[in-house]
This record gives structure tokens, C-alpha cells and sequence, in this order.
């Protein structure tokens, strides 16, 4: 009977310790890259790099964006890893259904990390520079359109927003395709403080903008 209780004692283990070696082992399955950029984002003449990941065994199609920054050895150290700046390629909200966008691009010039994404009805370019240790927003510029019926037409409007984290002013400005007239201008000033940090940063803050 005491030997029947410990084997039973031994598997209950045993299982307990596989559920969570699985459970490790499904924290980072970032197996397929999607992205590579290189270039210099903290100005020190060496070459940095960013790359992002998707984990193509988990059912939602997560991904994972990571920042490289070289070291005076010249060797690359990851300095920001976040996993909710992208929205997986299958939402859990969307109940197994494909998000309809195209995995962001990045860009690398000048010192700016350029993140250019598709939204509803258009794109979204969001700068982010280095900056005391992080990679702070600085500008955002969007365009969209206001089509309904699946198509563009000359009655469709196009609305370009213009927003500079740094200043505060932020510029929306309505256009009919091939017009060069502007329908409508309209600007304010919204103060944003402390900068957000790519970090901290959601793939759903698309809409704070």
C-alpha cells in the first residue's frame, strides 16, 4: 500500500514538472524571421539591428519585436524585446480568423526607428528615436480614407494626420484624391508626457492617434 502511494506520489510529480518544463518551453517559440534592418540608432557609429519574430506554434501567430545595440567589443546586445507592438497574425478576439493587415515594416535612417503599419482604411508611420536609454515616440503620421464600399472613387476623402510628439502639434488635413485643394485643416495641441517608450508601446495605441 506505501509502495502504491508513492508511485502514485512519483507520477503526480513527474507530471506536475513536464506541464512545466512545457510551459518554458512555450514562453519563447519565436522560431521564424519575419524582419531584419540594420543601421545606427543610438549615433555611435556602429552598426545596430532590429529584428522581429514570429512564433509559428502558437496558434495566433504572435510576434516579437527585439533591438540590437552594439557594444565598444562590436558585439550586439539586446537592449528593448517587446511582444505587444505587433498584433498577432490571428487574434484570439478574431476567433482563429486572419487580422487583415501585413506584418509592419521597419526602417533604420538617420537614427530614427521608422515602423510603417497598415490600419483600417489606410497606414500608420510611427518615429521613434533613442533617447536616455530608450527608444522614446516622436512623430506620428497617419492616412486614411473615409471609402465605404470597398473601392476609392473621386468622392473619397483622405485625411492625413500629422503628429508631433515633440512640439505637441498635431495637424489633420482633409483631401479629395488628385485635388490639389485642401477641404479642411485642422490643428491642436496635445501634450504627451513622458514620451512613450517602444517598450511600453501596443500595437492598439494606433488609436490614441
Amino acid at each position: 500500500m506505501k509502495n502504491t502511494y508513492l508511485y502514485f506520489v512519483f507520477i503526480l510529480i513527474s507530471a506536475q514538472m513536464n506541464l512545466f518544463a512545457q510551459n518554458i518551453k512555450n514562453k519563447d517559440n519565436y522560431n521564424y524571421q519575419v524582419r531584419e534592418e540594420k543601421g545606427d540608432l543610438n549615433n555611435d557609429g556602429k552598426m545596430d539591428k532590429i529584428t522581429v519574430k514570429m512564433d509559428t506554434l502558437n496558434e495566433t501567430r504572435p510576434l516579437i519585436l527585439q533591438i540590437f545595440l552594439s557594444q565598444p567589443n562590436g558585439k550586439l546586445t539586446l537592449a528593448v524585446s517587446s511582444t505587444k507592438i505587433i498584433e498577432p497574425q490571428y487574434p484570439i478576439e478574431n476567433q482563429g480568423k486572419f487580422n487583415g493587415y501585413q506584418i509592419p515594416t521597419f526602417f533604420i535612417e538617420k537614427g530614427i526607428l521608422t515602423m510603417w503599419s497598415e490600419i483600417k482604411g489606410g497606414n500608420i508611420t510611427y518615429d521613434f528615436k533613442y533617447h536616455n536609454g530608450n527608444f522614446e515616440l516622436i512623430n506620428v503620421k497617419k492616412l486614411t480614407n473615409n471609402a465605404t464600399k470597398g473601392y476609392i472613387d473621386e468622392n473619397t476623402i483622405f485625411t492625413e494626420t500629422k503628429f508631433n510628439l515633440i512640439t505637441g502639434l498635431r495637424t489633420e488635413t482633409d483631401e479629395i484624391l488628385g485635388s490639389k485643394k485642401t477641404l479642411n485643416k485642422r490643428k491642436k495641441i496635445v501634450l504627451i508626457r513622458p514620451l512613450p517608450k517602444i517598450q511600453d508601446f501596443k500595437f492598439s495605441d494606433k488609436k490614441l492617434y
